[in-house]
Order: structure tokens, then C-alpha cells, then sequence
């Protein structure tokens, strides 16, 4: 493992603990670790994974400005709001069709071995990645099945230290979970109706 690739794997985990602290230093930690990544990537030849961290820098640059405005005025603190169901309906059906197509087209056009179960997981934590920025806290029921599904792809492609690392993003992002929704239920009035906007 090279020294940038323990940079990366440090600031990564870094940024999901902030992020489920929502503590607003987790998008510029965030950026960074994105940034680390795609050079790595560069450095592997894994050009589609690199242009993907380019997408991510867009999600991070989104959730620093999002969560910049929705700061609570009297505290400072990130609010956590619901998804609503026709949100997560249309996250849900566009993540599946982005997935299918690019399933497809990485089937024909490269020689991934598992262009299906690639394509989902990358559509799936881009939904992920922007319920975050929205302050949704479904984004951790995502990021729980999707670090899950991770670990079992490096366990099966033999990455044993990445399948860890994803192991330990599942941790955190159980720990986030748990964490909002004590915010959220704390936010919660006596007659259980959310006075989040």
C-alpha cells in the first residue's frame, strides 16, 4: 500500500465520521479524499473510476453549499430532515434505470467482470452521496447496503484490505444512522410531529 494510498484511506474515513457527526468539515475532507482517490485511480488506469470522482467533487461542492444554508440559526447545527416518499420513489427508479444502462454499456464496452453488480453500486452511492447533501437521513439505510455489498465484492475479487476498509465504512455509516436519528427524535414535539422544515 503506497503512502498517497493511506492518505486517501485516512482522509475517507475521516470525512464519513464528520459527516455523521454533521460536523461541516466533512465536505472539504471530503473533497480532498475524492481528489486523493481520483489520482490513485489515474495511477491504476481505472479511468472510469476517476472520472466518477469527478462527479463526486460536484455531490461534496453540493452538500458544503446545501448544508451551508440549512444551518440552524440559533445552534449552527445540521438539521435532519425526512425524505420525502415521492424522493425517494424517484431516487429509487433513477439509481435502477442509470444502473441498467450503465451495466450495459460497461458489459459490452469494458472488461469489467461484474459490469451489473459495478454499475449498481456506483448509481447507488451517488443516491446515497446526494440524500446526504440533502440531510436525509435514508442516505445511511443506503450506505449500510451498499458498504455492504462492497465488502463482498473485494472479499470475492481477493482485495481483502478493501474489503476491510468497506467493513469499517459500514461501521461508520451504522453509526451515523443512529446518530441522526437521536437529532431527529430529539427535534421531534410531544405529539410526534417533526418541527425540521
Amino acid at each position: 500500500m503506497s503512502p498517497l494510498e493511506v492518505a486517501a484511506v485516512v482522509i475517507n474515513v475521516l470525512g464519513v465520521w464528520l459527516t455523521a457527526r454533521r460536523n461541516m468539515l466533512c465536505w472539504p475532507v471530503g473533497i480532498v479524499a475524492v481528489l486523493l482517490y481520483a489520482r490513485l485511480f489515474f495511477v491504476w488506469k481505472l479511468y472510469d473510476d476517476m472520472v466518477l470522482q469527478g462527479v463526486y467533487v460536484i455531490v461534496q461542492i453540493y452538500g458544503w453549499k446545501n448544508w451551508t444554508r440549512a444551518r440552524s440559526e440559533g445552534t449552527g447545527a445540521i438539521q435532519v430532515i425526512p425524505l420525502p416518499s415521492t424522493s425517494l420513489t424517484t431516487g429509487v427508479a433513477a439509481a435502477t434505470l442509470s444502473s441498467l444502462a450503465l451495466g450495459a454499456a460497461m458489459a459490452v464496452w469494458t472488461d469489467d467482470p461484474l459490469p451489473w453488480i459495478d454499475a449498481t453500486l456506483t448509481c447507488f452511492s451517488l443516491l446515497a452521496s446526494f440524500w446526504s447533501a440533502r440531510r436525509h437521513i435514508e442516505n445511511w439505510y443506503l450506505w449500510i447496503a451498499v458498504d455492504a455489498a462492497y465488502t463482498l465484492v473485494f472479499l470475492y475479487r481477493q482485495n481483502d484490505l478493501t474489503a476491510g476498509l468497506y467493513a469499517m465504512f459500514d461501521a461508520l455509516a451504522l453509526y451515523g444512522a443512529l446518530n441522526w436519528r437521536s437529532v431527529r427524535e430529539r427535534h421531534t414535539n410531544k405529539n410526534g410531529l417533526s418541527r425540521i422544515p
